[in-house]
């Protein structure tokens, strides 16, 4: 049967700093029908990641910016409840770009298949999602670790951080996280194999990085951008290699963002600094998915999620990604 409504989260202002309510306009509409070769998806789960934040900004990036009036842009899993192509039935579960809503059309070619059976469907929207690849890519792509060298990862609690710092074990490498509060770095050693971790709200970052790694930092995977980023320029080791996933710290400046001010450690130390665009491994996510889901059913990898729920929460629940307040991956539930 056709749905009776699809409500949605709109844009209706660019926010200055942490997005505020009056930035969003929630609507109620009759839901979308699919033309040829579209299928129509309840929403399940949202992904809520720092890179919306960014989406919500004018100006160029690597995708357009979310137009105002327009509907949020973010990541869903769901279930299809019509489909006008063969390659989708009813009642397939799919991921794909599917907005701040109850009900959206996606074209089929957008909508990749996934199997409920293997993993919890949060779980596809974290390491066996976009997390997941931009871990997995940005980490082995960019940052290259070599057995017994030491890869700092910030943000190390978060879907990406854990990700990354797990995968950098299991090539060999010594890994030092940077999290924020006693409970986030207990589970970064505890739970997730980290070697060490440096905890930013309580501990002195320079001073740990020193400890910690005392022969330089050769691959750091960066997820919070600012101070820490500029601490760990200076804590380089020769050839050293910076993966820039993200800087959650900048995202709801309204200042500018802080650029390194260490930059001339780059050249010390002929060292790299490289962003990335998981997008552009699209071409690759089964190479991942497959590495990734073969760590997980040999207990090599652990995964952890924390669901929120209600598509009404959606603002306040975005903005626990900028103030620390999310344990692991954060996912929107937002109907069974």
């Amino acid at each position: 049967m056709t749905p009776a409504i699809n409500h949605q989260w709109r844009l209706a202002a660019r926010p200055n700093g942490l997005p505020k309510p009056s930035d969003w306009h929630f609507t109620s509409e009759a839901p979308p029908v699919p033309g040829p070769g579209a299928v129509l998806v309840q929403v399940l789960y949202l992904s809520l990641d720092p890179a919306m934040r960014g989406w919500m900004n004018e100006g160029k990036s690597y995708v357009p910016p979310v137009g105002i009036g327009e509907v949020m842009r973010a990541l869903g899993l769901g279930r299809v409840v019509a489909s006008n192509d063969p390659s989708l039935a009813v009642g397939d579960h799919v991921v794909g770009i599917t907005g701040v809503q109850d009900y959206a059309v996606l074209p089929a070619k957008e909508a990749t298949r996934i199997d409920p059976a293997l993993a919890p469907l949060p779980t596809w929207l974290g390491v066996l999602g976009m997390p997941g690849m931009t871990a997995y890519f940005g980490l082995l792509d960019v940052g290259q670790p070599k057995p017994g060298e030491t890869v700092v990862v910030s943000g190390a609690a978060g879907a990406v951080g854990g990700l990354v710092g797990q995968i950098a074990k299991l090539k060999g490498c010594r890994v030092i996280g940077i999290a924020g509060g006693a409970d986030k770095c207990r589970y970064v050693v505890d739970e997730l194999g980290f070697d060490g971790v440096i905890d930013y709200k309580a501990e002195d970052v320079r001073k740990g990085l020193r400890a910690l790694a005392p022969k330089g930092v050769d691959v750091y995977f960066d997820n919070v951008g600012g101070d820490i980023l500029d601490t760990v320029l200076a804590q380089l080791a020769r050839g050293a290699r910076i993966a820039i996933c993200g800087a959650i710290s900048q995202y709801n400046s309204t200042e500018g963002v802080k650029g390194p001010a260490n930059y001339m450690s780059l050249l010390v130390n002929r060292a790299r600094m490289q962003g990335f665009v998981v997008f552009d491994y699209a071409a690759r996510y089964g190479e991942a998915a497959r590495d990734i889901a073969g760590w997980i059913a040999e207990g090599k990898v652990k995964a952890r999620e924390d669901v929120a729920v209600g598509l009404e929460n959606f603002p306040a629940t975005l903005l626990k990604l900028f103030k620390g307040e999310n344990f692991g991956k954060l996912v929107l539930k937002v109907a069974d």
